[in-house]
């Protein structure tokens, strides 16, 4: 595992970007993997997610900070995320920050595993949404098998209760890619195309 997950977080957000800007109205109302969530309420997620990790650089309170955005017109969600993904990357440009303690929601660690757990949630949601959108483009291997090392070791599968957000494990399907694996360690099952 990397000593410093700032660069795949930038990867990860440019993805889920990249992604974003594909989305078309007809679609937000859509399922994705996320079973709570429909596609509009993914990127409220996204978005709002990726705000908090911002504000937990800059010193604030992530518990203070919902993970959701809110009053985005259905036309803003592209300028919504870029605006919340440059922010966070700018937050996190301090080397000090790797090592400081921060708080998160889930509890205290150093910045560089909570840098981690937002690169495993922004890939794992970049599939969610990919899924969603019927895979209109090709997802950085390298990006889910850095967000598998870390779901793996932040997530065991006999530690996860009702107040874990994924759901147990489950096998994966055979010959399945790293996206597969990560969201069938995640619980997680791709949307039925019937």
């Amino acid at each position: 595992m990397t000593n410093d997950p700032r660069p795949l977080f930038a990867r990860a957000t440019e993805q889920a970007a990249e992604l974003i800007r594909s989305v078309r109205a007809e679609q937000l109302d859509g399922p994705t993997p996320c079973s709570e969530f429909d596609v509009r309420t993914l990127l409220s997620h996204l978005t709002g997610a990726t705000h908090r990790v911002a504000v937990v650089a800059e010193g604030g309170d992530a518990v203070a900070v919902r993970p959701f955005a809110e009053g985005v017109p259905d036309d803003g969600w592209t300028a919504a995320y870029d605006e919340a993904r440059t922010r966070a990357v700018k937050a996190w440009a301090g080397d000090d920050l790797l090592d400081a303690v921060v708080r998160l929601p889930f509890g205290e660690m150093p910045g560089r595993a909570a840098m981690s757990a937002y690169v495993l949630e922004t890939v794992t949601h970049t599939w969610d949404l990919s899924e969603a959108l019927g895979h209109p483009r090709e997802l950085d291997p390298e990006l889910a098998a850095f967000a598998l090392t870390v779901a793996q070791r932040m997530l065991p599968d006999e530690q996860r209760d009702e107040n874990t957000p994924f759901a147990t494990a489950r096998p994966a399907p055979e010959g399945a890619d790293v996206y597969g694996r990560l969201a069938a360690w995640l619980g997680r099952e791709p949307l039925s195309r019937a």
